[in-house]
């Protein structure tokens, strides 16, 4: 059996960033593995380890050249091999989607991990897109996973808390915080990285431009209200507050 895992690269969380033009501009921001997709690749890792039948595990990111960075980091946690789809154009999760299901069938994958949700995007789109083209079912926000032979069974959340599943590969399935802890490459797996294969395509291979552009960027800023209350009265500043949290900043029923 073959997995595919995707790998995002973004801007660490602590990371600041600003605006350039209509441009979010990079220059100087820490960029790590998305940590959604670094669950994925851990638990694809965490499969072939548990004893599933785990042929091999192939890392896909599209992006721009920096992009290598990020499969390089998955290369070195312990992934075979890795397809760099390299373009500086801006692809939307719908037309990503198309290249990850072209990727999967090329590649004969019975297994996609996707994040649940791409920090950059603010979307938990491409898993279910992905679902679609391919014709798999889809198993979304999963913390906990085994296999056995072809069958995948564990939980993942739902609205009113969790539920077990059972499903029979092929499948997508969407990771999250809480599913592993990733691993942290060791130097002697970094230096084996480098000689592991690293694959690049071309965006026109696949035939796909996305339909999604951007028109404008702004970082969202909130102001303090600086509102002070009166603490003479004890009981009275209480009540104040209370209604404050409820009728204004409504973080309380």
């Amino acid at each position: 059996m073959k997995i595919l895992t995707l790998v995002r690269q973004v801007p660490d969380a602590e990371a600041r960033v600003k605006i350039q033009g209509q441009q979010v501009d990079l220059e100087g921001a820490t960029l790590v593995i998305d940590g959604m997709d670094e669950y994925g690749v851990e638990e694809a890792l965490r499969l072939r380890e548990s004893g599933a039948a785990v042929e091999e595990i192939v890392a896909l990111a599209v992006g721009p050249k920096r992009v290598e960075d990020a499969l390089r980091t998955a290369l070195a946690m312990g992934v075979d091999r890795a397809i760099h789809v390299e373009t500086d154009e801006k692809i939307d999760a719908i037309a990503l989607s198309k290249i990850v299901a072209q990727v999967a069938q090329a590649e004969g994958a019975q297994l996609l991990l996707v994040g649940g949700q791409e920090a950059d995007w603010d979307s938990q789109a491409l898993g279910a897109a992905s679902a679609e083209r391919l014709g798999w079912p889809q198993l979304t926000w999963t913390n906990e996973l085994k296999l056995e032979g072809d069958t995948l069974t564990g939980r993942h959340d739902v609205d009113d808390g969790n539920e077990s599943f059972r499903a029979t590969l092929p499948a997508v399935v969407t990771t999250q915080q809480g599913l592993n802890e990733p691993r942290y490459p060791t130097l002697p797996n970094i230096m084996k990285a480098k000689k592991k294969e690293l694959r690049k395509d071309d965006l026109a291979t696949y035939g796909v431009q996305s339909r999604v552009r951007v028109t404008g960027n702004e970082i969202q800023t909130r102001a303090r209200l600086n509102r002070m209350i009166d603490g003479k009265d004890p009981q009275a500043a209480a009540t104040e507050l209370l209604n404050l949290l409820r009728n204004e900043a409504k973080v309380i029923a």
